[in-house]
């Protein structure tokens, strides 16, 4: 059976300025710096993912593929459970905000790391070869050549998986991270107005995700700028 109820929307507006600052200071207290933690953690994760998966080291890449595997084929909300309610049951026992970056970069790094690779397979071959010729063996023709030339490309996709991650970061109240999401909560524990705590919730992801996406078209402009000289 389907029914609609409709009734008047009384918009609180002292509710909605009181709420405000506590709701911003969340994100940014704790959800920004949650999404940068984790960012850079999953990013080294992804790196030596991805050089695994590129290694001609039969173990390396099985372990790659395996890590990849679990972590894209589970929810993020299970993995944060696992973490922060499964270990203790080994005896490890996790605080919420690292429980929270440990989930999420673990996470990223499963997901970015096939974009990485992918961006370093976009790479001449060429490439490769001038390093070796010069006399650079395989780690240093990677680090001097092929990153900086795979960056560029994987800025774009790992622009957007942080972007991503940002919103991501949501869950992170289900384990009593006290960011955006939970303190939204916390207030309409107290005031009843589910609408308007958590619309104002996503006006704040929605801008916070506003501006990481006008310096996501900077920075690309800045590096075909930089390409286009070079």
């Amino acid at each position: 059976m389907f029914s609609l109820v409709t009734g008047t929307i009384t918009i609180d507006w002292e509710l909605a300025a009181q709420s405000f600052w506590p709701l911003l200071q969340g994100g940014l207290v704790y959800t920004l710096p949650l999404a940068v933690i984790s960012f850079f953690f999953g990013l080294i994760i992804a790196i030596c993912m991805a050089i695994f998966r590129l290694s001609h080291n039969w173990l390396l890449q099985r372990i790659a593929r395996v890590y990849i595997s679990i972590i894209r084929g589970t929810p993020l909300l299970v993995q944060l459970a696992i973490i922060f309610y499964g270990l203790p049951d080994l005896g490890i026992r996790v605080s919420p905000f690292p429980g929270a970056i440990i989930a999420l970069s673990l996470n990223v790094g499963g997901y970015a790391a096939e974009t990485i690779r992918a961006s370093i397979l976009s790479v001449p071959r060429g490439q490769w070869e001038a390093g070796y010729t010069i006399g650079m063996g395989y780690a240093q023709t990677l680090r001097r050549i092929i990153l900086p030339q795979a960056a560029r490309v994987s800025i774009p996709p790992l622009s957007n998986t942080f972007i991503g991650l940002v919103k991501d970061t949501s869950l992170a109240s289900t384990i009593t991270v006290t960011e955006l999401f939970r303190r939204a909560q916390e207030i309409t524990a107290t005031s009843y107005d589910f609408l308007l705590l958590y619309s104002e919730a996503a006006l704040i992801y929605w801008l916070f995700c506003f501006v990481l996406s006008i310096i996501q078209g900077r920075i690309e402009s800045r590096l075909d700028r930089f390409t286009e000289r070079n």
